[in-house]
């Protein structure tokens, strides 16, 4: 029997369940990559990327190299290191421009992201295709339009890092939100609203995620989960409850 080369042990669709970048940790947001033959296509914090893929398991570490095609990386390459385990895929990978990492670190200053990825489940497209239905009917809600900035924030019960927090801030608009986080777009997602509901409820399409958030004033909270999980019924956050809470206000802080 041919043993698979790790190309073909790449085959299919992997989710991002942890992301690290220059030392600092972000949630994932429904990131992922689809593997077909040698190409491509990865969804990250909403924006999509395509092109080819080249891995050389000879190397120590084993190596792998992403020339961008399609999206906003269109003519770049991105060089990357990577572990494979079953359906665990650890990978390390040096952002456009910058040189392939040599451990699995993203230390701050070298441009390098450390992820997690596992395997699609079928379990996890179910989860898709509800999103999918959802998504017809995304667009506008009033007193979510606009501008906010980032007041707290804690993910698995953890607050997420002082610098995120002090520079972040999201926009609302039409049936889309991004998230910007030092004067550059980190997320953009497609949401659906229902402020009918008690609470009120919210989906993240493209970042896979649903939760529920509240408008008081001049202040919003979120608590959100990866979809498929259950959909929190209050803002509290504590360690491995896989919630993201966060707090916004209108007025600039």
């Amino acid at each position: 029997m041919k043993t698979k080369t790790d190309l073909e042990k790449l085959q299919g669709t992997w989710n991002i369940v942890t992301l690290e970048m220059e030392g600092q940790k972000y949630p994932p947001g429904g990131s992922q990559i689809t593997i077909k033959g040698d190409r491509f296509i990865s969804l990250n914090m909403g924006a999509e990327y395509e092109g080819t893929v080249s891995v050389d398991a000879g190397k120590t570490p084993r190596a792998f190299d992403l020339n961008f095609d399609k999206g906003p990386e269109k003519g770049n390459q991105s060089l990357g290191i990577y572990e494979l385990d079953g359906d665990t895929w650890k990978i390390c990978l040096g952002l456009t421009g910058k040189s392939r990492p040599t451990q699995f670190a993203a230390l701050p200053g070298t441009g390098h992201a450390l992820e997690l990825l596992k395997r699609e489940t079928a379990a996890d497209r179910r989860a898709a295709n509800r999103q999918a239905a959802i998504a017809k009917h995304a667009g506008p809600v009033a007193e979510l339009e606009g501008e906010w900035f980032m007041i707290s924030c804690k993910q698995d019960g953890q607050p997420m890092d002082p610098r995120f927090v002090s520079t972040a801030r999201r926009v609302f608009e039409g049936a889309t939100t991004t998230l910007f986080s030092g004067g550059r777009a980190m997320m953009k997602t497609r949401f659906a609203a229902d402020p009918a509901k008690d609470p009120k409820t919210i989906d993240y399409l493209d970042l896979k995620q649903h939760g529920i958030y509240q408008v008081s004033g001049e202040t919003l909270r979120t608590c959100l989960v990866t979809a498929g999980e259950t959909r929190p019924g209050d803002f509290s956050s504590k360690p491995r409850d896989g919630r993201l809470v966060s707090e916004w206000s209108r007025q600039r802080r």
